[in-house]
């Protein structure tokens, strides 16, 4: 343990529920935040930008939609959505289609080489964590199990108060 890390832990054990709550809550914040930007670094092998992979990831996961529902998943605007997905179409990775009951809307789809290009991905950042993982102990890697399992549990309650 670092000099001091005991005493902090003391302090924040002894610190008031909610305080102490908000203290983790941002601590897990923090960690998560750091550890997606350290396994984004992967995604510079796709040779796609962060907006273009952000979309079509949405369209892959999130199934054919609506143009104006890609934009708002992205929370940007329309021309923006339409500007993203030109490109993305342009690289094979999505069509667009009419859809048939709504002849206003266009609906996206991605292509067999745009799942690819995100499942390798996926593959990248899982490979780079695989290796940061393995140099833990048994010990460690249960603890991180159980907080998958609880970080999920927290997933579904956030979801569910949104």
């Amino acid at each position: 343990m670092k000099r001091g890390a005991g005493s902090r832990l003391a302090a924040e054990r002894a610190q008031p529920t909610a305080k102490r709550t908000a203290l983790l809550a941002d601590q897990i914040h923090s960690t998560a935040i750091h550890l997606l930007r350290q396994l984004r670094k992967e995604d510079d092998a796709s040779g796609l930008s962060a907006p273009r992979l952000s979309a079509l990831s949405v369209v892959v996961f999130g199934g054919p939609l609506p143009l104006g529902e890609l934009a708002r998943a992205e929370q940007v605007r329309p021309p923006t959505m339409t500007r993203i997905v030109t490109g993305l179409e342009e690289d094979g990775l999505v069509t667009r289609t009419g859809d048939l009951r709504d002849r206003r809307l266009t609906v996206i789809t991605a292509t067999a080489k745009g799942q690819t290009v995100l499942a390798a991905g996926r593959a990248r950042r899982v490979e780079k964590l695989s290796v940061a993982l393995a140099a833990l102990g048994k010990a460690e890697l249960g603890t991180l199990r159980r907080a998958v399992r609880v970080l999920g549990k927290v997933i579904v309650e956030i979801r569910e108060n949104s």
